[in-house]
């Protein structure tokens, strides 16, 4: 049973596992990293990204504008934005990979041991790209918590909020950590699996040699 359902296993891996790469691509470009809403003018939400920041407005849609200097970004932004290129990376490698690692892939069909080591790194990788998105979304969630209850900022001043790709990015880095456990799962129940079998084949190996020399004469 265990060899039936290891390719299915193998395919909902590398499938959660994109789920959670495009997902964290999006996350990476969505603008909705902040928002603020001013009480001032309700019809007006602002948000804030890596890459730019945006008005949204009732009448005239969506305006936004690219921030002018890396530098000149808050620091969670800025290591933000090298984690979630580390993590699109990572995922994007590790796809390729452990694609070439599956059972149901025609190539390299004689060469088990090599495929297992695909999906062994493979299903790392996934791990990495997972944690290296979800830590810039809780960093930049933990510094928006801090803001927003930061008592020497006046009650008039308006406080940034949760956006949208915050809970983006943490779904992309749990479906990532997901997939690549599923491939290792994988690849310990197939050595499990043989281990059990070498083991069987030993002792029906006793067996019959204990029987030879008891029928011996």
């Amino acid at each position: 049973m265990a060899l039936v359902y290891q390719p299915v296993m193998q395919l909902s891996g590398i499938l959660v596992s994109l789920l959670g790469w495009v997902l964290s691509c999006l996350t990476t470009y969505l603008p909705q990293w902040k928002n603020l809403n001013l009480e001032l003018n309700e019809l007006e939400i602002w948000t804030m990204g890596l890459w730019q920041a945006c008005v949204v407005q009732e009448e005239g849609g969506m305006q936004c504008k690219d921030f002018d200097s890396f530098l000149a970004l808050p620091p969670e932004l800025r290591i933000s934005r090298i984690l979630m290129f580390f993590s699109n990376g990572s995922g994007l490698l590790g796809l390729l990979l452990s694609g070439f690692g599956l059972d149901c892939l025609k190539i390299g069909e004689r060469q088990q041991e090599q495929k297992k080591r695909l999906l062994l790194f493979g299903g790392m990788l996934f791990w990495i790209s997972g944690i290296t998105a979800i830590v810039p979304v809780s960093w930049v969630a933990h510094s928006t918590v801090q803001e927003f209850w930061d008592e020497n900022i006046p009650d008039i001043v308006p406080r940034w909020d949760f956006g949208e790709a915050l809970f983006v990015g943490w779904l992309a880095g749990f479906c990532l950590i997901l997939g690549g456990s599923l491939l290792n799962c994988t690849i310990c129940s197939t050595e499990v699996h043989s281990s059990s079998v070498h083991y069987a084949v030993a002792e029906q190996q006793d067996q019959c040699q204990c029987l030879e020399t008891e029928t011996r004469p």
